[in-house]
């Protein structure tokens, strides 16, 4: 097993809002070859698009490719998607064209440009978002027990002061609330009185050929592979780190570095969500844009990786000890003309009390547009591998691990994760309107090592699995559906079936189905 990441809500909690398909990842409508689910800091983010309001597209990674003249395409940049002006991460989105009348709509318009001198180059951006959510799994944590329903709240309040175009500061404000039948004890994601989910402090330097940046403090972290680093947008509150962060932006190449550590999190007010010092992430990633040219008409990037995640207390096969973690990696991503694509491999070195780790990960997600339009059909699939073995004997542990991805990619309901794992599963996306899309996937889920156990996504093992002797985990039909109605309002609903295989059900273990559904609300 792993660490137990606060923010992975408990077995039987899905969270919110990434699509079907992961690992192609895209925030809360973003893209790649589709896996499901998923911000620049300043410019170069698109503005607010008019007269397309397309749903968000559960498969894809981080953007289709759209690259910006004069830096680093900012869709690639290492901040997430930002689609009709609206990011996952909100610090990521550019209203600034809203200190001209002609471009506000409403009342709610005129809170994302609130000039504060004449010359208006102090101004304060204002941002909310509400979401309503109904869960409900049978057989919660895959034993036979009665019905689990989770009534779930989000609200959050953020406010982005600029200080010309150098400096800027951004707070945020979160709340969680979770009730229903037989929800056990929830976890500090799902409910929390008051969270200061992100404060920090940024500057930013505008070369004529390159752009530098540096912030400090709490903060989302996107760069990455979705199954590697995400936002975890599925809980009710979402994963933040604490530290420092340097980028260096040009127009074909980047390069962005940090050093971060966890954020714990209790149930009660601000003061009670703490810096976790036992969990260190660390490292660099860089980025190269392609030419367009390659391969016919593209866009693709190139991001290659060198990561540490040091945790005092790592758990493998139920004892906890220090591990110092080493990731060395490649990712290849997004379009060549109708084919998307987010192809990702990892190699883990290292030590875990006293023993040697070598491990690997290859996440390998394509999906293919059959018509010219962007809301015409897709098709695809991904396969996934994840090694396994040691966690429960001596010498080499080969368990591999993600530090913060994507928690729902291969389950809704938190039961799989990419460690010990190996994944096949073929998708389609339709869109009826263009509002409207809607993914279905049916997923092929078995042990790398047939000695180790059989993984949560908060890195927690499923107790006995690992001596079951089968390879066999699950098989997975879910289907979502996404209803963008305007920027502001979507609505979600995804359904899972998850049948358990002779891995989980020698151990005690049974299949269980998922619902759920939710309205989000953001201005």
């Amino acid at each position: 097993m792993r660490v137990l990441h606060p923010d992975s809500a408990n077995a039987g909690s899905s969270g919110p809002d990434l699509p079907v398909s992961p690992q192609v990842k895209a925030p809360a409508g973003a893209q790649v070859a589709k896996r499901i689910q998923t911000s620049s800091p300043n410019a170069s983010v698109q503005a607010p698009s008019v007269g397309y309001n397309p749903a968000p597209d559960p498969f894809q990674t981080r953007a289709p490719a759209e690259p910006a003249v004069t830096t680093y395409p900012a869709p690639a940049a290492g901040d997430g998607l930002t689609t009709s002006g609206y990011n996952l991460s909100r610090w990521a989105e550019d209203w600034s064209r809203m200190r001209y009348a002609k471009n506000r709509r409403d009342w709610l318009d005129r809170l994302k440009f609130l000039p504060l001198n004449p010359a208006q180059t102090i101004y304060l951006t204002l941002s909310g978002e509400m979401r309503l959510r109904l869960n409900q799994t049978s057989n919660p944590n895959l034993k036979k027990g009665p019905l689990q329903r989770q009534d779930i709240m989000r609200l959050v309040g953020g406010a982005d002061l600029h200080v010309t175009r150098y400096f800027r500061a951004f707070g945020e404000l979160a709340h969680g609330g979770i009730s229903g039948p037989n929800i056990g004890v929830p976890a500090a994601s799902m409910r929390n009185k008051l969270l200061l989910q992100q404060y920090f402090a940024e500057a930013n330097v505008p070369l004529s050929r390159v752009h530098l940046g540096a912030r400090y403090g709490r903060q989302e972290f996107t760069d990455g592979a979705n199954l590697m680093t995400s936002q975890r947008d599925n809980n009710t509150l979402r994963f933040v780190l604490n530290g420092t962060r340097f980028w260096v932006r040009g127009k074909i190449i980047r390069g962005d570095f940090f050093d971060f550590r966890y954020t714990s999190l209790g149930r009660g007010g601000a003061r009670d969500d703490v810096i976790d010092r036992g969990i260190r992430f660390s490292g660099g990633t860089g980025g190269l844009v392609i030419p367009h040219d390659f391969l016919g008409k593209s866009k693709l990037y190139l991001d290659p990786f060198v990561w540490r995640l040091r945790n005092r207390r790592a758990v493998w096969g139920g004892a906890a000890a220090r591990e110092d973690r080493m990731y060395y990696g490649m990712r290849l991503w997004g379009d060549v003309q109708r084919l998307t694509i987010d192809w990702v491999g990892n190699y883990q070195g290292g030590h875990y009390d006293g023993r040697t780790i070598a491990a690997w990960q290859f996440f390998l997600a394509q999906t293919w547009r059959l018509g010219a339009k962007p809301t015409a059909p897709r098709i695809g699939f991904h396969v996934d591998y994840a090694s396994g073995g040691g966690a429960y004997g001596k010498g080499t542990l080969r368990s591999a691990l993600a530090p913060f991805g994507n928690n729902i990619y291969y389950s809704y309901q938190l039961f799989l994760t990419p460690t010990n794992l190996v994944a096949l599963a073929p998708n389609v996306t339709v869109s009826p309107i263009e509002s409207l899309r809607l993914t279905l996937e049916h997923q092929f889920a078995w042990k790398a090592s047939l000695n180790d156990a059989v993984y949560r996504a908060n890195g927690s093992a499923f107790s006995g699995t690992q001596n079951t002797r089968a390879y066999r985990v699950a098989q997975s039909t879910r289907a979502q559906a996404v209803w963008t109605w305007t920027p502001r309002l979507s609505f979600t609903g995804r359904y899972e079936h998850l049948q358990a295989g002779p891995a989980l059900t020698r151990a005690g273990y049974t299949s269980s189905d998922f619902v759920a559904g939710w309205a989000n609300y953001r201005f």
